[in-house]
């Protein structure tokens, strides 16, 4: 660890947030260091308070949570009792934040290029200077087509784009502190690992302090120095990130250690039956020849989709994994009616759905749900949690009002969350709250297709297992088909039978999953496996 002075010095900090119900503190006596050049990674579960403690440190508080005892000293000059206006004079400046979702972060009618400017124009950079450094800050990310990207809306980007963007904007102006609020749950492994090794070289080149702040225990153990272990707002443990690794103190860590996922295949699968058992039957969906192009004569480019084929497996899992911007989720919205293809066939149980009007859809949707990535977006923030979760069970006229009522209770608890949350609204839940309430509604109807769009990426660890055996239970008991997409490969690994490989809107490898990440035939589908964060640490924990 380096010895010099803290760049941040946190001191038995309170944070208290005031509800209709009472006063609930949601961290309590938490006090660490960072000291420049070191990259310090905060790990626990959804609700932990780790973003609580990021919202500090940036003057980013929820309205009703205020600081009622501690110390916060960055570079020596106090924060705690600072005004709106000197906070936005050290944010940017003096500490760069990356927030944990682009989808509110980023100004819906301003272009990228805009964006990027003005969070160095702001702190007195010419705009021309800005403007150049915008193109570097959105190549130095790893963002492909850079003058395309500058030049685009929020809205024109996948997650993974938008997510890279708020990274190049905390790194805009060289802050001596970046506190990275679980900055790559959005990205692929490839990018995660172009991100990472960014922020790693800020600190070792130029001296810059990290706050990692990750439900994602393998990239905690790849790239931090120490970590710190958080739960129900408390430091139960902290030290060097491989001494924890190797020798957890604390029994909460060990859980966390314990319920990551991996490659490796000495746990026990979560599938309900093997490959060649699901695959004797028909199946539930089969994909045919699809394709998509959004390219235009003003914005010429690929197609997004092109000559898509895979099924999904009738009581099975199949996993759909590529890069940000392979092509996934458009292929997704395709499936789902969401958005029309150019050519080929989208067929569910026999039925050509592909092209249906929104009138012919509407029988469909009780069938087949969808997960998306983004919870914030998904749900309805002036809604409680009940009338969110009751909304499709209203829609299909199931069951009368305390019915539907018992039964938002009963999906809550099978999402591990308690059945009284349902008067709450999203606002009052932490990111992986919101999520787990996300597949609860999705579950409602109980669908023969659940499309699962990125929806484990927001969820810690341990939570991520209770969600993946959920699901396993589910799919045995009731015989739902699932089509998983992610870019969490070690995930895909757990729960699919059979997994299919995307580049650049087109299919290059699938197969059983076994055999494709065992011995994969693809050079790029091998390379996605290298890059998986924590591999080398959490494989060997597994197998020991």
């Amino acid at each position: 660890m380096n010895t010099s002075t803290a760049i941040l010095q946190v001191e038995g900090l309170r944070i208290v947030y005031h509800t209709e119900q009472g006063s609930v503190a949601g961290i309590d006596q938490v006090s660490f260091a960072i000291h420049p050049g070191e990259i310090v990674a905060v790990v626990g579960e959804s609700g932990s308070g780790k973003s609580t403690t990021a919202g500090a440190l940036v003057g980013l508080l929820a309205e009703n949570a205020s600081i009622e005892a501690g110390s916060l000293r960055l570079a020596g000059e106090e924060l705690v009792g600072l005004g709106e206006r000197s906070w936005r004079h050290l944010r940017g400046r003096q500490v760069g934040f990356v927030p944990q979702d682009p989808g509110l972060s980023l100004d819906p009618v301003k272009r990228i290029d805009r964006q990027l400017e003005e969070a160095m124009t702001v702190h007195g950079m010419g705009r021309r200077e800005a403007r150049a450094r915008a193109l570097v800050l959105l190549e130095q990310v790893g963002l492909a087509d850079i003058t395309r990207v500058a030049r685009s809306y929020p809205h024109q980007l996948s997650g993974g784009m938008r997510q890279r963007v708020l990274i190049a904007i905390a790194l805009a102006n060289d802050p001596p502190l970046i506190i990275a609020d679980e900055p790559t749950s959005a990205l692929d492994v490839g990018v995660q690992r172009q991100v990472l090794d960014r922020l790693q070289r800020l600190a070792r080149e130029r001296g810059t302090a990290v706050l990692l702040i990750t439900h994602d225990l393998g990239v905690a153990l790849d790239r931090a120095d120490r970590l710190i272990v958080m739960q129900h707002g408390q430091i139960v443990e902290s030290g060097p990130a491989r001494q924890i690794f190797q020798h957890p103190g604390h029994a909460y860590t060990r859980q966390l250690l314990a319920a990551a996922p991996t490659l490796a295949v000495a746990r026990p699968p979560l599938q309900s039956r093997r490959f060649d058992q699901v695959a004797q039957a028909a199946p539930l969906l089969q994909v045919r020849s699809l394709r998509k192009d959004f390219s235009s004569w003003r914005n010429p480019g690929r197609a997004a989709v092109e000559a898509v084929s895979f099924d999904v497996l009738r009581h099975g899992t199949t996993g759909l994994v590529g890069e940000s911007g392979s092509g996934k989720s458009t292929t997704a919205r395709l499936i789902l009616g969401l958005e029309r293809p150019d050519s080929g066939e989208v067929l569910f149980d026999g039925q050509n759905i592909a092209g249906l009007s929104p009138r012919q859809w509407q029988p469909l949707r009780r069938r087949i749900q969808i997960v998306y990535q983004n919870p914030y977006a998904s749900l309805d923030p002036r809604w409680t949690l009940e009338q969110i979760i009751c909304e499709p069970l209203r829609t299909f006229s199931v069951g009368d009002r305390v019915w539907r009522t018992e039964r938002a209770g009963q999906l809550l608890e099978q999402v591990e969350l308690p059945a009284h949350y349902l008067r709450r609204r999203p606002g009052e839940l932490s990111g992986g709250q919101r999520q787990r309430v996300a597949i609860a509604r999705a579950l409602a109807l109980q669908p023969e297709l659940l499309v699962l769009d990125e929806a484990l990426s927001a969820l810690d660890a341990s939570v991520q297992a209770q969600i993946l055996r959920l699901l396993a239970e589910l799919q045995q008991r009731l015989g739902h088909s699932y089509l998983f997409i992610s870019h969490d490969l070690a995930v895909v690994r757990q729960i699919c039978d059979q997994v299919v490989v995307m580049r650049d809107g087109r299919v290059v490898e699938q197969g059983a999953c076994a055999r494709v990440f065992e011995t994969p035939a693809s050079a790029y589908t091998a390379q996605l496996l290298a890059d998986v964060p924590g591999r080398l640490y959490l494989d060997q924990r597994e197998a020991g």
